[in-house]
């Protein structure tokens, strides 16, 4: 705020001889609406100080003899005083960016492990997996800082997202048929798109820039 100090009044006192010359005319701000008053006596010129305030939305404080006009800040200043967004990636959201990427992997490779040694799938036994997943996510969310971070978040929410048709789709199988073949993960592309995807996420942070990663979408 700039705050500008009214020594004196802007306004003549209300007793002024009979034979001062004076004149009225009309006062405007640019860039500001409306208008005020303007007192010309001998010479000079005088605005009535609550009117000045109100056409530049300022505020007005009195202490002892002293008037204060406190003004608004004016565009320019507040997009300098508006701090600036940092480049790159914060190190808490690649933590959990990379802590998230290792869920994902865990859980996939629970339902690998399940399907080639003809273990149960049950939605209870992913929902842990799912849970930890879902938890994470909301942390990297929290963690997003910068506008890289802000970039990123979408490709670790389509990574959990296809992973979460990946393990629903087995489940499925799984309620069809009493066995699954291994050979379903080496044909499965959602299965490549989620593998791809984690590497291209993990080699982008290492880089500390942004760069979209098409195999997330």
């Amino acid at each position: 705020m700039v705050a500008v100090l009214l020594t004196a009044l802007l306004m003549l006192p209300a007793k002024v001889s009979s034979q001062t010359s004076h004149k009225t005319t009309t006062f405007t701000i640019a860039g500001h609406a409306g208008e005020a008053q303007l007192l010309q006596i001998n010479g000079k010129s005088y605005v009535e100080i609550e009117t000045l305030a109100r056409l530049t939305q300022g505020t007005l404080s009195f202490k002892a003899n002293q008037t204060t006009l406190t003004l608004p800040p004016s565009d320019a200043e507040a997009q300098t005083s508006a701090p600036h967004a940092k480049a790159g990636f914060s190190t808490a959201f690649v933590q959990a960016g990379i802590e998230e990427m290792s869920l994902i992997r865990e859980w996939r490779i629970a339902i690998v492990n399940a399907v080639q040694n003809n273990n149960p799938l049950s939605e209870d036994w992913v929902s842990a997996h799912h849970r930890l997943a879902d938890k994470n996510l909301a942390l990297a969310s929290a963690a997003a800082s910068t506008d890289d971070d802000r970039s990123a978040f979408p490709l670790l929410t389509a990574e959990y997202n296809n992973m979460q048709k990946l393990s629903d789709l087995y489940i499925a199988m799984r309620k069809q048929d009493t066995s699954i073949s291994p050979d379903n993960f080496n044909n499965s592309s959602l299965e490549d798109q989620i593998l791809s995807c984690a590497r291209g996420f993990v080699s982008m942070t290492e880089n500390h820039e942004f760069q979209d990663q098409a195999s997330c979408h």
